[in-house]
């Protein structure tokens, strides 16, 4: 039996709730990684949507969790909480903007991003510094989310 790790307010406090992936940022092992697994559902629904609608959501998904992730992490009193994976999701998100759906793309969006999220080549290393604010905690994640789109779009452009 898997033993969630989060603090109590995260099923009491709805910003928590949300910034721990609804609650499935209280994984003991690899949160990050199972936080972008959730996201995948919720990008196969938004796909469907005509895509004038992707960028939208997108940026609402990135403005907003300058807030949640910065209101918890304050709230918290930590810099960036391993269980804040609001951040994974903006930056899968961005991976996958513009993408056409085909389940090997969505594979290949899925390693490249947490690719660069765990390695965290140059520049994603400049941003490891954390002051708990939304900006810095969703910034590396962001980050991996372009570079992933940059190399996953010029995958596809060669594949086409």
């Amino acid at each position: 039996m898997v033993k969630f790790l989060y603090p109590k307010s995260v099923f009491k406090n709805p910003i928590h709730f949300l910034a721990f992936g609804f609650g499935i940022g209280g994984m003991p092992k690899a949160p990050d990684t199972y936080g972008t697994l959730l996201i995948i559902p919720f990008y196969l629904l938004i796909i469907q949507l005509p895509m004038l609608y992707y960028p939208g959501i997108l940026l609402l998904v990135m403005v907003s969790g300058l807030y949640i992730c910065g209101q918890t992490a304050k709230d918290l009193g930590v810099k960036d909480h391993p269980g804040i994976v609001w951040d994974e999701f903006a930056g899968f998100l961005l991976t996958m903007l513009f993408v056409p759906y085909e389940w090997y793309w969505l594979l290949l969006g899925f390693v490249l991003y947490r690719g660069f999220d765990i390695l965290q080549p140059y520049p994603i290393s400049l941003l490891k510094e954390k002051t708990g604010t939304g900006l810095s905690i969703m910034s590396d994640d962001l980050v991996a989310g372009f570079l992933s789109f940059l190399v996953l779009h010029a995958v596809i452009f060669v594949a086409n």
